[in-house]
């Protein structure tokens, strides 16, 4: 998907995905995303087929320029993994053009995993990312039964 160059362009776009959601099922789809604290629009996410077999989910995310750097897109990306696998899915994949250092950060902050480059999508190189449902959510470092207790919460 080509770069979003403002709001405007952004709002044209979603009226066309709501206007195209009829035509998917879910898990399939695309939301909004909402800076919660303002409520203003700052992207959109959404899981889709990739072509050209529509067998594998991707999960793509545009996030507003202005809005860059504050992790909604890795926010995003997580909750529709989370969406994609409670609905049955066992893996979900992300794309980017192997110059887009941004939107592979946000890959692996979705606890995404780089795979390789491939022409398969979209008939151009791209950086593939995959999770996998049993991937989703492992902590980097689990703390051994030896370690020493504290009182403070640790998420392992």
């Amino acid at each position: 998907m080509d770069r979003i160059p403002d709001m405007a362009a952004m709002q044209h776009l979603v009226s066309r995905w709501v206007a195209d959601s009829a035509a998917i099922e879910p898990p399939l789809g695309r939301w909004k995303v909402t800076d919660l604290a303002g409520g203003h629009t700052v992207g959109a996410v959404s899981l889709l087929p990739l072509p050209p077999d529509d067998i594998d989910f991707e999960i793509g995310v545009q996030i507003a320029r202005g809005w860059w750097g504050h992790g909604y897109a890795g926010e995003a990306g997580e909750a529709i993994a989370h969406y994609a696998f409670d609905a049955g899915a066992d893996e979900v994949f992300a794309v980017s053009r192997p110059a887009n250092q941004r939107a592979a950060a946000a890959a692996r902050r979705m606890g995404m995993d780089w795979v390789g480059q491939t022409d398969k999508y979209y008939n151009t190189r791209l950086d593939v990312f995959r999770l996998r449902r049993y991937d989703l959510d492992v902590p980097a470092v689990a703390a051994s039964p030896e370690s020493e207790q504290t009182d403070e919460l640790t998420d392992i």
